[in-house]
């Protein structure tokens, strides 16, 4: 970590004496010499802070000595920045703010030059026992600083990658998850049952509980379910809202607004007269840790007489037993897994499912025995051991020793936190700020990784790469910290890309320790804080209430990245054109918040917005002031992202212009101006686009809210496209979209919105070979639909909403041999009628959709209550789940 701090003030410091060092003066030779000692101590940090965990005192306070200089040097040149490397003003009025900025920084830099002097005193003292400690402990300068831990090509996006600790990978769960099946669906009693699964940290049990949680028959058991975790330091009415949330959300009703202010009194009266009013239901609460928590919450769950479910996963069996006997319940004692599934736990990580070599069975058994049957420790030290090479067995030898005898005697908890040290101590070093950085995070808390990417970007962790993206290099990062098991995604977004991460609350502990050790964190209150750098680089403001960004936004030059996402503001001020850094600019807001088909509003931006070079994100910009704006679109030529709304038929040509210079582009969203039927023509057909090869090949997710004429001809090309949205479109019938995007070869998602005016859909024999997912709505003249033999042979996913005058089920839907789910919303109701009402084995609409798991329909009754059922395939029979 010190290592990653020197390099980063390293680059500071060359950056400043490039760009600032008429500003320096005197202190130029100073900084110089400074940077010169650091520059000659970092190779040798970077090897002694491998051995820092089994050093001597003396080392260990060397490296604390050299970290904190580091430390106090970047904060004296922030400073330095913030008072002395302003945009420079000219003229005379700019010459008289010179003379008197000049008087009045004057003690400042005599403050600074100070200081500067103490460093540089503190740095030779330093680096005399630099020279001594390379002697002695043997530590010799690397040849080369490259990094060969993380692999330097490009970081794709896949489903195949091997991002999530899938929960199928592990083993000896078959068992204990269908007992705790059986006992949800028993039909004997009708009260309240709670199962509760106890067992120690890193046994699995959230593992287990979330694969019956989300196992088919549960689902379709329990019309309505959530899922609550509550760690150690839970808020209880945060807690509450949440679960009040999540209930609205699965009954497709709205939240009501008035629980921001509600006492946990108010909102448990909520929770209790929605379950009591829902039906059937089950609950989770992950991780309780003290039986006063169920005393409190139980009093919100209504016994009612549908056999209503709690499932409870806790360390402590007072808060297990006290939970079960009260209910008389289940209680699920975890246990560690026997040895040969241990075996074959590590074989799959390490060998992929293949034998131990025999040359490496006693050691690999050796490192085993110490994991005790933990799944946590066996993920870890597997996902360490993966990386070694299998023919060099004393590398292995290497890891079994760093697990010896020192284990001896201590207990299982002891033992998981020293083999997540030991895959700690094994990261390099750019690796280990990024995970330290995690400790930041609450117990528990769900971590959106893209914001945390940008975070880790921000805090200068991320280093550049030739021929990459710094975002790409990131993502990189992200990716080898799952591989090795350190963190853990819990949700993808499409194309596989993970959306939320945590970590093991074990793993939080051992880096929350490692942090303070590091002096990178401060614990106030009980949460960790990471100290704000004078140079604010990352600034989100989401979700607030925010109205407008002031003038002085210009002063915070070294700002990389702004969400103003779900806020009011509406424009920025001219000054964010000073923001020479700023890479991710967010400013959004939803035009609908009832509903997301409709998009969202954006920001007006300066005239000039163009001067803005380093913008790789721009979401969400409005260009209904003109053509002048869209064409200073064309001069970001750095961004991936790009969103624009209310967008002018006159001004598609410009636009195509412009998307013609953006070869970096991966995502584009166009919105025209209007809404609904009122939307205006979105005119992107422009030999411009057509001929631009390399925006035709970058290009990975496209989304259209708006009327089109015809859909652009270039769309055809988009060989490497993988998602596209079209909303509100109204294609006329002779401009079939599926003739444009049939043959795109990665084409996974296609969602379809009041796209097409047609009476009919067919999907062509070889057509659409990847789509997964297929989600058609809001198409009001849609009669049939047809699906050729040969057609969408991937397809897993078929979403059908609010097609009123489709009475029959797709033609041929008998081809979807990979269909897993069928969803039906607000159909006609001689389709619904059909499916609910006719069952029997011999009817051709049951054979047709036989092979389907999950069939489920849903729709409004008369009097506007929303009603969910489902179809089994499997028990050939109807569950009414209202």
């Amino acid at each position: 970590m010190a290592e990653t701090v020197l390099s980063f003030v390293l680059d500071q410091l060359s950056t400043f004496l490039r760009e600032e060092g008429r500003l320096l003066g005197g202190l130029r030779q100073e900084v110089q010499f400074i940077m010169d000692e650091l520059e000659q101590m970092r190779a040798f940090l970077r090897e002694a802070e491998a051995k820092e965990e089994d050093a001597q005192p003396t080392l260990q306070q060397w490296i604390k000595q050299v970290r904190d200089a580091a430390y106090d040097t970047e904060d004296i040149l922030d400073e330095f920045v913030a008072r002395f490397a302003r945009h420079r003003a000219t003229g005379f009025y700019g010459s008289v703010r010179r003379i008197f900025s000049s008087i009045k920084n004057l003690r400042a830099r005599h403050r600074v030059a100070s200081e500067i002097q103490s460093i540089k005193s503190r740095i030779k003292s330093i680096s005399e026992a630099h020279q001594r400690y390379q002697s002695e402990y043997g530590i010799s300068a690397p040849a080369s600083n490259s990094l060969s831990a993380v692999n330097t090509t490009t970081w794709r996006y896949s489903r195949d990658d091997a991002l999530l600790v899938e929960e199928a990978k592990l083993v000896g769960i078959d068992q204990p998850k269908k007992r705790l099946i059986s006992e949800l669906l028993e039909e004997d009693d009708h009260q309240l049952k709670v199962v509760s699964v106890v067992g120690m940290g890193g046994l699995g049990k959230t593992t287990l509980v979330k694969k019956v949680h989300e196992d088919p028959e549960v689902r379709r058991h329990f019309p309505v379910r959530a899922w609550v975790t509550v760690s150690q330091t839970c808020d209880f009415q945060y807690l509450l809202k949440d679960l009040i949330r999540q209930l609205h959300e699965e009954g497709k009703k709205p939240v009501p607004q008035s629980i921001e202010s509600m006492t946990a009194t108010g909102l448990k009266k909520i929770v209790k007269d929605f379950l009591q009013q829902a039906g059937r239901y089950a609950i989770v609460f992950d991780d309780v840790w003290d039986v006063e928590f169920w005393n409190t919450i139980k009093f919100a769950l209504p016994e009612s007489s549908h056999g209503n479910r709690v499932m409870l996963t806790t360390r402590k069996a007072d808060v297990a037993s006290a939970s079960c006997t009260e209910s008389l319940g289940y209680l699920h004692r975890m246990e560690s897994l026997s040895f040969e599934d241990s075996w074959t736990l590590f074989c799959n990580k390490i060998f992929k499912g293949n034998s131990c070599p025999g040359h490496l069975m006693d050691v690999a058994k050796g490192v085993l025995d110490k994991c005790e049957g933990l799944p946590l420790a066996i993920l870890a030290i597997s996902g360490l051991l993966a990386l070694k090479d299998v023919n060099r067995t004393e590398e292995w030898e290497t890891v079994r020793r760093s697990l010896g005898g020192e284990l001896e005697g201590t207990g299982k908890l002891d033992r998981v936190k020293k083999i997540l040290s030991l895959s700690y101590n094994d990261l390099p070093w750019h690796l280990k700020a990024c995970l330290l950085y995690l400790s930041i995070y609450p117990e528990d808390y769900k971590i959106g990784c893209g914001r945390l990417i940008n975070l880790w970007i921000a805090e200068r962790f991320v280093e550049w790469r030739e021929g990459m993206s710094i975002e790409d290099v990131a993502w990189g990062y992200l990716s080898e910290l799952v591989s090795r098991n350190l963190i853990q995604v819990t949700c993808v977004f499409y194309e596989g890309i993970p959306y939320t991460c945590r970590i093991h609350d074990l793993l939080r502990a051992v880096i929350l320790l490692k942090s303070r050790e590091q002096n990178l964190v401060t614990v106030i209150d009980g949460q960790p804080t990471m100290w704000p750098s004078d140079k604010l680089k990352h600034l989100d403001l989401s979700c607030t209430r925010v109205e407008r960004i002031p003038k002085a936004i210009g002063k915070l030059q070294h700002l990389e990245y702004l969400d103003l996402g779900n806020t009011r503001v509406r424009e920025l001020p001219l000054e964010i054109l000073k923001l020479q850094q700023l890479r991710v600019l967010r400013v959004y807001q939803q035009v609908d918040t009832s509903d997301d088909d409709y998009g969202y509003h954006g920001f007006k931006a300066p005239s000039n917005m163009g001067g803005l070079l380093a913008l790789e994100v721009l979401n969400c910009i409005d260009a209904s002031s003109g053509s002048t704006i869209v064409k200073e679109i064309g001069k970001l030529t750095q961004l991936r992202e790009l969103y624009i709304t209310k967008l002018r038929s006159e001004d598609g040509k410009e636009l195509c212009s412009s998307l013609a210079n953006l070869t970096s582009l991966r995502e584009l969203s166009v919105d025209s101006i209007g809404k609904g039927d009122d939307f205006e023509i979105i005119d992107l057909n422009h030999p411009s686009l057509s001929s631009s090869s390399l925006f035709l090949q970058s290009l990975r997710t496209l989304f259209m809210c708006g009327r089109l004429e015809k859909m652009p001809q270039w769309v055809a090309r988009l060989h490497g496209l993988v998602r596209i949205d079209l909303d509100w479109s109204r294609l006329r019938g002779e401009e079939d979209p599926l003739e444009s995007l049939q043959h795109l070869p990665n084409l996974g998602e296609i969602n379809f919105c009041g796209s097409y005016q047609g009476e009919g859909l067919c999907f062509k024999a070889g057509g659409f070979l990847k789509l997964k997912e297929l989600h058609l709505k809001r198409m009001e003249g849609l009669r049939w639909m047809r699906v050729e033999e040969g057609a969408l042979p991937r397809l897993q996913k078929l979403f059908l909403e609010q097609l009123p005058l489709l009475e029959e089920l797709p033609v041929g839907i008998q081809h979807l041999s990979q269909l897993q789910e069928l969803t039906l919303y607000e159909m006609s109701s001689q389709l619904r009628g059909k499916l609910l009402e006719n069952q029997k084995e011999e009817s051709e609409d049951y054979r047709r959709i036989a092979h389907i798991p999950e069939i489920l329909i849903g729709y409004y009754t008369d009097d506007r209550k929303w009603r969910d059922r489902w179809l089994w395939a499997e028990k050939k029979k109807t569950y009414n789940l209202s």
